[in-house]
């Protein structure tokens, strides 16, 4: 071969030297021959593939670490739904399939220590609630390897089969150190009453799937909750004062970002129109709201315990509109019993467990919120 496409490349640069017209079809003809585009060609598609699967590999393992850490936060770890994450994002490349080859956790009995691969998930934090999941190539036919599309016949190597790809994602989950609520905040006596300390929560919605809550689970919070500020018997003094109150937001809006371990509010029947539309649409829609759940006030200053989803099944409040007041309310869609009239201004509803799109720290008091980040 050599002999041949040296006479030829010399050919080539005479033809270059004196016309260029055909000498680009002259070096293609040359490459040709000499194999070296169609290697280049079947490098490029064979290692394309390689790069295709362990990004697919990679995607399936992110969205199994979400899926299974969302199922451990809110109470009830399943590791066998990774199977349909990992197979989601496989392609026609493996016909939809993808091996799932290690569910672990801290509430799945741990994970095996990090055996230094490119493709092992990392150690994760100290004491972190996590899931590590590792997902392999896994063909329709069963094989746990890639086929190559050209490599063993352009190599000559009859005996290769394909590569192994792998990949490993991990998720943490945990209660938020900061979040943007909705500005209103209840009580710390108020969330140890309706959920027995954060030992007990209703299913949240949407219903169905889940079963409605029984109409025992609805609690009415009130401005006054009967406790009179003195405490209760699970929290210190100050952790009562009113059921519920305002937290100071911006003008128009209703959410509010926290992110210290005190906020400003205040306490008042009166509702601002935007607010007004936050529990409307919450409370029709059956949509929790995430709260800051205080544990001390002076009347302005409020201490942060914690972050906890409530579900709005009714109010009964009262809106200022520049000329006079006028009752704002619903009526409880769980408990119509629980139904606040006149000057008992209430929000009605229970906490839930829930999962809030969030990606900042982890770290905050557990009332039932979680964030979920991806740390591997």
């Amino acid at each position: 071969m050599r002999d041949v496409i040296a006479p030829l490349a010399r050919r080539l640069l005479r033809l270059a030297r004196s016309d260029e017209r055909g000498a680009i079809g002259v070096m293609i003809a040359v490459l040709m021959a000499g194999g070296v585009l169609i290697g280049m060609g079947a490098l490029v598609v064979d290692v394309g593939q390689l790069y295709q699967e362990r990004a697919e590999l990679q995607n399936g393992a992110d969205a199994a670490a979400v899926g299974v850490a969302k199922s451990c936060a809110l109470g009830d770890c399943e590791p066998g739904m990774a199977a349909s994450y990992a197979d989601a994002n496989a392609s026609k490349l493996t016909g939809g399939r993808a091996a799932i080859d290690l569910v672990c956790g801290s509430s799945l009995g741990g994970c095996p220590a990090n055996g230094g691969a490119q493709t092992d998930c990392p150690a994760p934090p100290a004491g972190a609630s996590y899931v590590d999941v590792s997902t392999s190539t896994k063909t329709s036919s069963g094989s746990s390897l890639l086929p190559p599309v050209f490599a063993r016949s352009l190599l000559g190597n009859s005996g290769y089969r394909g590569s192994d790809v792998a990949a490993c994602a991990q998720a943490e989950w945990g209660a938020p150190a900061a979040a943007t609520v909705t500005a209103v905040t209840i009580s710390a006596c108020a969330w140890d009453q309706a959920t027995q300390q954060g030992a007990s929560f209703p299913p949240g919605p949407p219903y169905p799937p889940d079963p409605q809550p029984a109409p025992a689970a609805d609690q009415v919070i009130t401005l006054n909750n009967g406790f009179g500020g003195g405490g209760c018997a699970t929290e210190p003094a100050g952790a009562d004062g009113p059921g519920f109150a305002w937290v100071s937001r911006s003008r128009g809006s209703c959410s509010a970002s926290i992110s210290g371990p005190s906020f400003q509010g205040r306490t008042r029947q009166f509702v601002s129109s935007s607010c007004q539309q936050a529990l409307e649409n919450a409370q029709q829609n059956q949509t929790p709201i995430l709260v800051p759940v205080y544990v001390a006030s002076n009347g302005s200053t409020y201490t942060l315990k914690g972050f906890a989803d409530f579900v709005v099944t009714g109010y009964n409040l009262a809106e200022f509109n520049g000329f006079g007041s006028f009752d704002v309310s619903a009526p409880d869609w769980l408990n119509p019993g629980n139904n606040c009239q006149g000057n008992q201004y209430c929000l009605n509803g229970y906490f839930v467990q829930g999962v809030i799109p969030y990606t900042g720290s982890i770290g905050g008091t557990n009332l039932g919120a979680s964030v979920i980040n991806l740390t591997g």
